[in-house]
């Protein structure tokens, strides 16, 4: 196996577009107070290669791909799109927000900030998003 094919790290995500969350209203975010997966339609397996993040199961044309250069920003933080009230109380239900360049500037792809939750524990309310966070940002780093 080539060592680009051999991922960092991996873990299970659910996620969604910031133009996808805006869109969703009263019914869905009262049930995403029992299931974040109301909110976040997107799922599938988050792949940090030497080279490239990876979000399998994107959408039903594949993978999304997206290298150093398409991404300008990772960071954990609560937004006016989720909250500290539907993303829990504490600190580690923060959403790991990845801001894109290339995708951002396509309006049409209505991609531009990405929403992960990676490894989210249901009962818990807790991710491995803020362990993410430092991990792409020393990936895009290197």
């Amino acid at each position: 196996m080539n060592t680009a094919d051999t991922p960092l790290a991996e873990a299970d995500y659910i996620a969604a577009t910031a133009d996808e969350l805006s869109r969703r209203q009263g019914a869905d975010r009262a049930a995403a107070l029992v299931s974040q997966k109301a909110l976040f339609q997107r799922r599938g397996r988050i792949l940090l290669h030497p080279d490239r993040l990876v979000l399998t199961g994107w959408s039903d044309t594949g993978s999304l791909v997206l290298t150093r250069t398409d991404i300008t920003a990772a960071e954990t933080r609560f937004t006016d799109l989720y909250g500290r009230f539907l993303g829990g109380l504490l600190n580690a239900g923060k959403p790991l927000i990845l801001t894109t360049a290339t995708l951002s500037s396509s309006p049409s792809s209505g991609l531009g900030e990405i929403y992960l939750l990676v490894n989210r524990r249901e009962f818990m309310e807790t991710t491995d998003d803020r362990q993410w966070e430092k991990r792409i940002n020393d990936w895009l780093a290197g």
